[in-house]
C-alpha cells in the first residue's frame, strides 16, 4: 500500500514555505504595507518592539512549512505549475479570505486589515502552489 507521503517533494515544500516567509517579510515591510497594517492594528513603532520576536518569527516560519505541506497534500504529485498556482490562488482568495472576512466582521476589524492580511495569503499561497506544482 502506497503512503500519501511517498509522493511528496519535501524540498519543494521547504522552498515553498521559505518563499511564503520571504513574501511576508517584504509584504509587511516599509516598502509595501507596513504603514496601513500598523494603522489598521492601532500599532505604533514602540508597541511593536515588545514580544519575543524569535518565538514569533520561528513559529511563523513553522506555520508556513505546515501550510506548504498541506497544500502539497491537496495538490498531489501530478499538479503542474499552472494548476498549483491556480489552486493556491483559489485557496487564498476563497478559503482563507472568506474565513478571515467572517472573523474580521465579528471582531469589527477594519477592511484595510482584511485586505492587507488576506492579500498576503493570496500571494503567498499562489507562489507556494506554483513552486510545489511545478517542482515534480
Amino acid at each position: 500500500m502506497e503512503s500519501a507521503f511517498e509522493n511528496l517533494n519535501w524540498l519543494a515544500i521547504v522552498v515553498a514555505g521559505v518563499s511564503a516567509f520571504a513574501v511576508g517579510s517584504l509584504w509587511y515591510s516599509a516598502l509595501m504595507f507596513q504603514k496601513p497594517w500598523m494603522k489598521a492594528n492601532n500599532f505604533t513603532d514602540e508597541s511593536t518592539k515588545g514580544g519575543n520576536m524569535a518565538k514569533i518569527f520561528g513559529l511563523a516560519f513553522l506555520l508556513m512549512l505546515v501550510a506548504a505541506f498541506s497544500l502539497a497534500m491537496y495538490l498531489g504529485p501530478d499538479a503542474g505549475g499552472s494548476f498549483g498556482a491556480t489552486a493556491g490562488f483559489m485557496a487564498g482568495a476563497f478559503w482563507v479570505m472568506a474565513f478571515m472576512g467572517v472573523t474580521y466582521l465579528f471582531e469589527r476589524k477594519p477592511l484595510a486589515l482584511w485586505l492587507v492580511n488576506g492579500g498576503y495569503s493570496v500571494v503567498a499561497l499562489t507562489l507556494m502552489g506554483l513552486i510545489i506544482g511545478a517542482w515534480q
